[in-house]
């Protein structure tokens, strides 16, 4: 995998996964996505525990969507974990929920979400905020300089 490429996926509904991969697919940026199903596997994938554990760590995500609704540890909590931590503190996390609580927005940035996005219900506009975020994320924006 290229990792100025890899998105790691954060989502537990199977419909909204083969949307997100199909739209990712379609949006010409080239990448790679692994994708996890609660918020338990993605902490477990970041940090290389559990079922991860002998992940090769150099393999540092570029881009991180979570969904906040999540089974065994939700997002945020999610989020919180990876901010108290030097290992994930500075990777990207893109909100991408089917929320639109202004608690959850609020919330969000406070424990450092880069960006929030609700998931566009119509496919056409899901590939098109797929591109937007492959384009932004792996694309224009720089990665933070490595120690």
């Amino acid at each position: 995998m290229n990792r100025s490429r890899l998105i790691l996926l954060v989502e537990d509904n199977p419909d909204d996964v083969d949307l997100a991969l199909l739209a990712f697919e379609r949006s010409a940026v080239p990448h790679d996505i692994v994708v996890v199903r609660d918020g338990k596997e993605a902490l477990d994938y970041l940090f290389a525990t559990g079922d991860y554990a002998g992940r090769d760590l150099a393999q540092v995500p570029r881009l991180v969507l979570l969904d906040l609704k999540l089974p065994k540890v939700d997002g945020l909590a999610v989020l919180k974990h990876m901010r108290a931590d030097e290992r994930t503190r500075q990777l990207p996390v893109v909100v991408l929920t089917s929320s639109n609580e202004r608690q959850d927005i609020l919330e969000s940035y406070r424990l450092g979400a880069n960006s929030f996005v609700q998931k566009p219900v119509n496919f056409a506009q899901f590939i098109d905020a797929a591109r937007h975020l492959a384009s932004y994320w792996l694309v224009l924006s720089e990665e933070p300089p490595h120690a």
